[in-house]
């Protein structure tokens, strides 16, 4: 395995040319996804005995006789073979992988170089007048900026990010502000004398720079550009090593009068945009369906012939909304239609998927999956999971996470971090790659979406692993591991799915009540055959290395005792019908995050033992219109980060700080929402001014009996996001709001008074939050 690994990046980046090399990856793969599976059969026996040895009973006796570290000898005989038979295959792969010529390379994501010139046809370009006048606005305006004045144009691969560069770059206006004009393609690596040298032999044609040390080579481009006014493009940038830009920028900034210039930097990466200015980069939308649709029609006919086919003109209509305004996708899809007047070639590329249609170097996906082989290979995989939803899906960020986790496909969290953590800052890497798009904050969670043509890409590098499974499905690879189910058509269970044994993953969406029967005798089939589940909870007493369990919405009268042996549980929502629930005993849940009651109407109180959570860093309450007051054993739970209460209307949260040791009390909640609490008067003293020092944001709504903030809230010092909502009886904000000197945003919204006295323009009390980064006030 040592030796695999050492060249596993070179193979990686040869097997797209090498089939008995892609070959070879593939059943290494399997192999270690077996490999996987035997240890996690160790850790669930071990988990057994465990939960035998913390919940005796007469059932576990056997288990309690032989001890902690006796394994039965079935067991021990089933994994003896089974690791044999890993080694076997190991063995063998290890003797072929060897005649490769596969070299060491370090963990650094390469982007293999490619060239882009200057010049564009402006003619050739549909859709993007207003964005190049924008740029263009942007390059006329003075600069304020002390450091390099730098115009990054960001947004996702094929989305006409160089193109938009190019016109700005050749537009008559900018011809004659800028007299000197220079145009690089960064791509590769961001090597400061490559770059210099690239720069000078632009300024000065046929300039030889070759073995000039970086200290000359600044000194030659000072001579060169001092108190020239030019225009820098870096075209294609992808380096996130700010310490690399900063050092280009020293280098740049030894040019006498280099204020007066401009640099437009072209990326596909928020993060780099954020490193390379300190302006808001452009963010490159789509084009319309309208331009897409001319656009199109330009590379799919010769000029004029479009009009001789208005049946194909319908059908490329539903070709262009596959690309979703992306004009590399369009462009590829017209130019694959050329000179095609056969109406099936048509329906062909209609109904087919982007990424299994024949592609050349400079095509769309080509084009996208530089992104992807830009990413570190534990976002490859993770960025590859999310295929295992729909098109056009909503996801929501704490359900990917734990499928993620669910999957082990989480790097281990550092020191003082969780596996969640782990999960969002993915998450957040994606986003900034502008590979996902955040729809919508929920404080709590986000939820995003994923554009078609990245979706097509996620498809087509996880199609050994990932299978949507639908009532037309007749093979599936038996290696597959990930499964979506998603038909409202699907009527019985698949005849393929019978000889499957290996799958980790079922996602089961559509399902109707036509299909009731079918979903049922699919997850049957699913727990009886498949033994390496990570997502599919049922017989949930019985699995032992659960993570999330959703009981929301079930109707149970009481939860099972059951539910408490589950010790590796991280993740539980619940919904019960009964006034109380179980008391959670010492030693059960150790490793919960996250727990949600919802439309628990009958609760009057939370479960005896709640400190026992020692781990807990989420307690969501919704709907639970009985519950009147919190447990003061809250303040035991020193990790918890998050508390989010939602219409809970006989919910009174005064708590007071009782007993001497309240007072030095240290909590860590770093987020707090109250919405819809109809009998809320007071704010809880005892666990705010416990996190006085890391509560961050503060949200109240619709709470129409509260009619004063307490005296002690500027005591929150690191409060820095407050919104109030819908409180409709509060007149005032406590004195002494100006000492809130972390507090970047300050909503007000449906709160008459509050608006009419800290409204900016004659507001009374405007003064008092005028410090304030970002207010918003809604009358």
């Amino acid at each position: 395995m040592i030796s695999i690994k050492a060249v596993l990046l070179d193979a990686e980046r040869q097997q797209h040319q090498n089939e008995k090399l892609r070959l070879c990856m593939g059943k290494l793969r399997d192999i270690f996804y077996d490999a996987e599976d035997v240890i996690d059969d160790f850790k669930c026996e071990a988990l057994r005995k465990q939960d035998g040895i913390n919940h005796p009973d007469i059932k576990n006796l056997k288990v309690r006789v032989l001890g902690s570290c006796c394994l039965s000898f079935s067991f021990s005989l089933k994994m003896s073979h089974k690791i044999k038979d890993i080694n076997g295959r190991l063995g063998e792969l290890a003797t072929e992988w060897k005649s490769f010529d596969l070299r060491q390379y370090s963990d650094n994501r390469h982007v293999f170089p490619r060239e882009t010139i200057s010049f564009v046809h402006s003619s050739d370009v549909i859709g993007r007048d207003e964005d190049k006048e924008n740029i263009i606005s942007m390059l006329m305006k003075p600069s304020e900026d002390q450091n390099v004045p730098v115009i990054p144009i960001v947004g996702l691969g094929g989305l006409g990010k160089t193109t938009l560069a190019q016109l700005a770059f050749n537009d008559d206006r900018v011809t004659s502000l800028f007299p000197l004009k220079i145009w690089i393609c960064v791509s590769e690596e961001f090597d400061h004398s490559r770059l210099l040298k690239l720069i000078i032999q632009s300024v000065n044609k046929g300039e030889r720079c070759d073995g000039s040390t970086l200290d000359a080579l600044q000194a030659r481009l000072r001579s060169l550009l001092n108190d020239k006014k030019f225009l820098l493009v870096l075209d294609d940038a992808w380096n996130e090593n700010k310490a690399k830009w900063v050092e280009l920028r020293n280098l740049l900034r030894s040019i006498d009068g280099l204020r007066q210039s401009k640099i437009i930097v072209t990326t596909r990466s928020l993060k780099v945009a954020s490193i390379m200015s300190s302006i808001r980069p452009y963010e490159l939308k789509g084009l319309p369906l309208e331009d897409c649709l001319t656009l199109f029609t330009k590379w799919a006919f010769n000029d004029g012939d479009e009009r001789h086919y208005p049946n194909l003109i319908r059908i490329g209509e539903e070709i262009v909304k596959k690309c979703k305004g992306v004009p590399l996708a369009v462009r590829t899809l017209g130019s694959l239609l050329f000179q095609k007047t056969d109406e099936s070639d048509w329906i062909y590329i209609r109904e087919s998927e982007i990424w299994r249609l024949e592609q050349h170097e400079n095509d769309i996906l080509p084009v996208m999956k530089l992104s992807y082989n830009h990413l570190p290979s534990h976002l490859q995989r993770c960025l590859a999971f999310l295929s295992l939803y729909k098109k056009d899906e909503i996801y929501y960020s704490d359900r990917v996470i734990c499928l993620w986790m669910a999957n082990g496909l989480l790097e281990h969290p550092k020191q003082n971090q969780e596996w969640e953590d782990v999960g969002k800052r993915y998450l957040n890497e994606l986003l900034s790659r502008c590979l996902i798009q955040m729809e919508q904050d929920f404080w709590l969670y986000f939820t995003f979406k994923m554009h078609d043509l990245v979706h097509d890409l996620a498809l087509d590098v996880s199609q050994k692993e990932c299978k949507t499974v639908n009532s037309e499905t007749e093979t599936v690879d038996e290696n597959v591991r990930h499964l979506l189910f998603c038909d409202e058509k699907l009527v019985g269970v698949p005849r393929v799915l019978e000889e499957m044994k290996n799958v980790r993953t079922v996602i089961i969406q559509d399902a109707s009540k036509e299909t009731k029967t079918t979903h049922e005798s699919l997850i049957n089939l699913c727990l009886s055959n498949f033994k390496s589940l990570r997502e599919l909870p049922r017989s949930f007493d019985k699995l032992r290395s659960l993570q999330s369990l959703n009981l929301g919405d079930t109707g149970l009268k009481q939860l099972p005792d059951s539910v408490q042996r589950l010790i590796e549980l991280r993740h539980l929502e619940i919904t019960i019908n009964a006034t109380h629930l179980k008391e959670i005993r010492a030693g059960c849940w150790t490793s919960l995050q996250y727990l949600e009651l919802r439309c628990c109407m009958e609760l009057e109180c939370l479960p005896e033992g709640m400190q026992y959570l020692k781990s807990l860093r989420t307690l969501v309450l919704k709907h639970c219109d009985s519950l009147v007051s919190l447990p003061r054993s809250l303040k035991f739970l020193t990790k918890s980060e998050h508390l989010y209460i939602k219409f809970c209307s006989s919910m009174n949260l005064k708590m007071e700080l009782e007993e001497e040791e309240d007072k030095d009390l240290q909590l860590s909640l770093k987020t707090l929402s109250l919405f819809g609490s109809h009998a809320l008067r007071d704010l809880p003293r005892l666990l705010l001014q416990g996190s006085s020092s890391t509560l961050q944001q503060l949200r109240i709504a619709f709470c129409p009996d509260l009619s004063v903030l307490p005296a002690w809230l500027p005591n929150l010092t690191s409060l820095q996001k407050l919104e109030i909502k819908g409180c409709f009886n509060l007149w005032d904000l406590p004195e002494g709001i100006d000492r809130f000197t972390n507090l970047r945003e300050l909503t007000i919204d449906g709160c008459p008074e509050l608006c009419k006295r800290y409204r900016e323009y004659g507001g009374e009390d405007w003064h008092e939050i005028a410090h304030i980064q970002k207010v918003d006030i809604y009358e």
